[in-house]
């Protein structure tokens, strides 16, 4: 099941993060994005288990070809749940959450990062630039790469 997250479920995205990529996440800053209104913090969750996260991020300025906007922020699926659309679905809900916000989704991603970029496809970004930086995002050990979707026209407030 994907949800929209909850300051409650900082805990597990912070052992999560920990357990499949070695990264140490301040609960108190996973609480923050889930209480902020510019962004979106999802799960997924099998039963009780927390099994998948992702979020967005929101740019007000604009940074070389990198525009102002709502970006996509990474996903992380337990390795167990891979390969089982979990991100598929970590996705869909955040293109949906820009969608009712925006007139275009960003993401930015590490060239090497294949898989990701095959998944993003599905929801027709295509690339804009390469660079070894874009916002606050650095790329070591290879080159950035920024994407945009349009997204569909809907009623936005």
């Amino acid at each position: 099941m994907i949800r929209a997250a909850g300051p409650a479920d900082a805990a597990a995205v912070a052992a999560l993060e920990w357990r499949v990529r070695s990264t140490r996440m301040p609960v108190e800053s996973l609480a923050a994005a889930v209480v902020d209104p510019e962004r979106l913090v999802v799960v997924a969750t099998s039963g009780e288990e927390l099994v998948g996260w992702a979020k967005t991020h929101y740019w007000d300025w604009s940074d070389g070809p990198a525009g102002a906007g709502h970006y996509l922020g990474g996903v992380t699926v337990d390795t167990p749940w891979r390969r089982r659309g979990v991100a598929a679905a970590l996705t869909e809900a955040r293109m949906e959450w820009i969608g009712e916000r925006a007139d275009a989704a960003w993401y930015v991603v590490n060239g090497r990062n294949l898989a990701s970029v095959a998944l993003h496809r599905a929801w027709g970004f295509e690339e804009v630039a390469r660079a070894s930086r874009f916002h606050t995002v650095e790329f070591t050990g290879g080159v950035g790469i920024l994407f945009r979707a349009a997204l569909p026209r809907r009623t936005r407030s």
